[in-house]
């Protein structure tokens, strides 16, 4: 077995992925051509070409709102297809993000889409055996009324498929602090709750702002952490879980070719005693899969597989499952994982 063929085979988790940016290139297309949306064949091949930097993809996942996504049967079909596409890579349980302000003023009503939503969780896994929870997620560039707002529709409609909150989109000018009193909401309702932050160069600062004061159990991205060494270590201290993604497009714009793989702060997080996990973020617009992330783990950042296994687990732990099946899940999964590193050419 090679090491490709591992990390194909080796059980996984997915912790930080957008249902926007899982959307297949073909179903993006053929949801254009029925909506009559005012997007060119040119556009469409150019959003999931990564051409060029910077690379638009947030271009991507609004023009899915304004266009595209209107009724609830869309919601399920991209939720469908991404946990077919992730069940191919031996992903069992994922924790993906959609971010329901736009939906909604898009002309679906909360109730209705999150339905589609777990629908086809259940759907996914009777047919793949892939567990799916949803992670509906505060669009920060909208302010801190409409955050409040979608944590209230969270909480009147729950489901057991909807597990809590996070946040994304840009941190610039949209600082973590805006949106104490919509995290204070979910977490006085049960919600589990996490935050991107210290993503595009953003401050060390939203990362502690949003352990302290937003009080998340893990973080999305994180890479600042490394320019505060003293926060670095509180974080191992603590056991945060920072759920990275090897093809942030940032620090690949950022970086000179021949150093972004040196020089990338995922590769110094572990160093620093900082447990983290690798994602796919918004696969099909970075073009990558689940186990090419894990690949890049490898033949870009240096890690063996004693990481990789350390990291495997990383993904358990901060896994929002309960406890007897997070148990049950390490000692399965670490025995599975040591009989596949069994039969990798060199392992």
């Amino acid at each position: 077995m090679n090491l490709e063929d591992f990390l194909r085979a080796m059980p996984k988790v997915e912790l930080h992925c957008h249902l926007y940016g899982a959307v297949r290139k073909k179903t993006f297309a053929e949801m254009a051509a029925h909506r009559n949306a005012p997007l060119s064949t040119a556009q469409i091949d150019e959003y999931y070409t990564r051409s060029r930097r910077p690379w638009p993809t947030n271009n991507v996942l609004r023009a899915l709102d304004e266009y595209l996504v209107k009724e609830a049967d869309d919601l399920h079909r991209l939720v469908f297809e991404y946990l077919e596409d992730a069940a191919a890579h031996n992903v069992r349980y994922t924790e993906f993000f959609w971010n329901p302000t736009a939906t909604v003023e898009a002309g679906i009503r909360y109730s209705l889409a999150q339905g589609a939503v777990v629908r086809a969780i259940r759907d996914a896994e009777g047919q793949f055996g892939i567990i799916g929870r949803l992670i509906p997620a505060i669009d920060r560039e909208r302010g801190p009324a409409a955050a409040s707002e979608m944590v209230q529709w969270v909480i009147d409609h729950r489901e057991p498929e909807v597990l809590g909150i996070g946040i994304d989109f840009s941190e610039i000018d949209h600082p973590p602090e805006l949106f104490v009193d919509a995290y204070s909401e979910a977490r006085r309702a049960g919600l589990r709750v996490t935050a991107h932050a210290g993503e595009n160069d953003a401050p060390w600062k939203n990362i502690e702002t949003a352990i302290d004061a937003l009080g998340v159990e893990r973080i999305d991205h994180g890479y600042t952490v490394v320019n505060n060494p003293e926060l670095a270590r509180r974080c191992a201290e603590q056991g945060i879980i920072f759920t990275v993604v090897p093809t942030n497009s940032f620090y690949l714009r950022t970086l000179p070719d021949d150093r972004w793989s040196l020089d990338h702060p995922i590769r110094k997080m572990p160093a620093l005693g900082l447990r983290v996990h690798p994602n796919t973020d918004n696969p099909t617009l970075h073009k990558v899969t689940p186990t090419r992330a894990w690949l890049m783990m490898v033949q870009d950042f240096g890690f063996g597989l004693d990481d990789i296994r350390a990291f495997m687990v990383n993904g358990l732990d901060a896994a929002w499952i309960d406890e007897s099946q997070r148990s049950t899940w390490r000692r399965e999964w670490t025995r599975e994982f040591d009989a596949l590193r069994a039969r990798v050419d060199g392992g």
